[in-house]
């Protein structure tokens, strides 16, 4: 408990076994209530190693994408009852130990979302961050922030948390399944106005943490545009996207929030007799 709140941390995971125990153990268990990983079907020894450790574990059976596994740790974590949610990569490129701050700034009431900045201190170059991946960032964060009206630093890190209230309102089912997922959450909380705060992240680059190659990149940084533009058509009402839509239907905490057809897309595994449920 983090100021009498539930505290879950959820991992999105795929082929992550050769980083995930570094992760999970310095995840401050002090204050967090419980961890919780999806594996989007991954071919490696992810799913033992998250049993291993006793990590509450859910598999997609097939590969779905980072935003729908996404989709599927945030209804995990509202079911569990999490009051803040922290989502953490379990490819130990982003420091676990800033949970408890970044939590802490959700918990506190000032922020409903906090994001682990890489860009804030420079850590991200330090890190080993390649040059054209800091200079897309800095060009679509700077394109974003014009479209949105933001003064943000990045957009685009994997590290963030969450009050529950963000979770259970914004119409996330309406997002991409894909990368730009990311980025069309934090234009929804924009446009649903909730308050964003941020704090410096020290990142490591190293073979081991995942990484998505120049083609998946160039597709990720139109989905960006496309999203900042559409929001200015939508604030200038020229278009009605589902994105923006507060419409019951498209929220994880909605009357269709339990998903009669999740058991079709991903099961639970115990970690205790490493069996599905």
């Amino acid at each position: 408990m983090l100021h009498g709140k539930k505290l879950v941390v959820v991992l999105p995971a795929y082929r992550a076994a050769k980083t995930l125990a570094k992760t999970y153990q310095e995840i401050p268990q002090d204050i967090v209530d419980e961890v919780l990983l999806v594996d989007d079907a991954s071919d490696d020894q992810t799913v033992e190693a998250a049993q291993e450790l006793g990590i509450t574990t859910f598999v997609h059976r097939e590969n779905m994408g980072y935003g729908a596994n996404q989709k599927t740790c945030y209804t995990e974590a509202l079911r569990a009852g999490a009051d803040i949610v922290v989502m953490l990569h379990p490819d130990y490129q982003y420091d676990p130990r800033l949970i408890t701050a970044m939590a802490g700034m959700v918990a506190s009431g000032i922020y409903d979302v906090v994001l682990g900045s890489r860009i804030l201190g420079n850590t991200a170059r330090r890190g080993g961050m390649p040059l054209y991946k800091h200079v897309a960032n800095r060009l679509l964060t700077a394109y974003q922030n014009l479209m949105l009206g933001t003064k943000i630093s990045e957009f685009h890190t994997g590290y963030r948390a969450f009050s529950r209230q963000v979770l259970e309102t914004l119409p996330l089912k309406s997002n991409s399944d894909d990368f730009v997922f990311d980025n069309q959450m934090l234009t929804q909380a924009t446009a649903f106005r909730f308050s964003i705060g941020e704090l410096s992240c020290p990142t490591k680059y190293f073979p081991e943490a995942s990484s998505i190659n120049f083609r998946r990149s160039v597709i990720y940084g139109l989905g960006v545009i496309h999203t900042s533009t559409t929001y200015r058509l939508w604030r200038w009402h020229l278009k009605q996207p589902n994105i923006f839509k507060d419409a019951p239907k498209f929220r994880l905490a909605g009357p269709s929030s339990i998903d009669n057809k999740a058991g079709d897309r991903y099961e639970r595994c115990s970690a205790a007799s490493q069996e599905t449920d």
